[in-house]
């Protein structure tokens, strides 16, 4: 440790001298070493430290790193990044700057944050962010806070690894977003990617396309087979929409009731209306039995199929409102088929 050992400890604390020699009435810290010399009592401190899971770095003022525990030198050995002494040549902020300045948007964060708490603007800083490796996804949550040592003043950086806990959040949230019957989006976070989504194309200058999909004289069906038929009509339907559109500028979601809707980002016209003519048929040929329907015998269902290019002065419910308007203009054109739009406000 640069900064004890640099020193060697010369000087013994109050704290250390009552652990190592107690008072007779006071419980013994350290059993068995009474009078035990200063490289002992140092050593177990040490080993406290190392024992640590969290990764601990120690910074001066300027931000030079002066000491690093076994925790983070055994992350760097095993991530490819090891880490030696001395560590005073290494500035850890200029490590955080440039990560900043390739793009990395915690890298900045965390050197702000420091800095805040260097300069004493804050006396306390904390920063979750993602460190996925090539294996496996992972989480921290970086933490900031000064320390005062012989008249100097340093700061504590740790580390500590909250994948866990993430990945419980990260399986929450998506609970949440998902349809309870149907396993495709719910209706909220339909709206949300929608709006998302809509945002990136407008700042990428890209289509974004929505298909709408209906099932035909559903009513009619749960009259004729029950809910329970018609629930597991929507689990098959759900299941077979989730196997289109798995780009992450895609999304399944259930609109309401037995309508549905898919999200295709950076898709043109003729793509989406592809994508809906494949679905159509994947539909058509389960040939699932309505022998009550006005239509045909088999179930079927009606899309609208939209496409705009996303710009300012318009939302993102303008291309719900077309593709909605193309849906309708299928079910009254004799339903089990598909209309495409694409607006002219692109």
């Amino acid at each position: 440790m640069q900064i004890l050992e640099s020193r060697k400890l010369e000087a013994r604390t109050s704290s250390i001298e009552s652990i190592a020699d107690p008072a007779p009435d006071q419980p013994r810290g350290l059993s068995g070493m009474a009078g035990a010399s200063m490289d002992l009592v140092c050593q177990f401190y040490q080993s406290i430290i190392d024992s640590i899971t969290e990764h601990l770095v120690v910074i001066d003022q300027h931000g030079d790193m002066q000491y690093v525990n076994k925790a983070w030198r055994d992350f760097g050995k095993n991530n490819g990044q090891p880490v030696h002494a001395p560590w005073f040549p290494m500035n850890y902020l200029a490590i955080c700057d440039r990560a900043g300045a390739s793009g990395e948007r915690y890298g900045k964060e965390a050197a702000d944050g420091i800095r805040q708490v260097v300069s004493g603007e804050t006396g306390f800083f904390y920063l979750e962010y993602p460190c996925h490796s090539n294996t496996e996804n992972r989480w921290f949550m970086m933490r900031v806070c000064p320390l005062a040592f012989a008249g100097k003043q340093f700061f504590v950086i740790s580390h500590q690894n909250i994948t866990e806990r993430k990945l419980a959040e990260i399986e929450a949230l998506n609970l949440a977003r998902i349809d309870g019957l149907t396993g495709t989006a719910n209706r909220r976070y339909f709206d949300e990617f929608l709006l998302a989504e809509w945002k990136r194309c407008e700042r990428l200058q890209l289509p974004l396309s929505l298909i709408m999909l209906d099932i035909d004289h559903f009513k009619l069906f749960n009259d004729t087979y029950g809910h329970l038929a018609g629930d597991q009509c929507l689990r098959e339907l759900g299941s077979l929409l989730l196997q289109f559109g798995n780009r992450p500028g895609d999304l399944s979601a259930r609109y309401g009731g037995e309508e549905f809707a898919m999200v295709l980002g950076n898709t043109k016209p003729n793509d989406a209306f592809v994508m809906a003519r494949n679905l159509l048929e994947r539909i058509r040929n389960r040939a699932l039995p309505f022998a009550s329907s006005p239509d045909n015998p088999f179930l079927s269902v009606s899309m609208g199929v939209a496409t705009i290019y996303p710009k300012k002065g318009l939302e993102a419910e303008t291309l719900v409102a077309i593709a909605d308007t193309s849906l309708y203009s299928a079910k009254n054109n004799g339903r089990n088929r598909i209309v495409s739009s694409v607006s002219c406000a692109g």
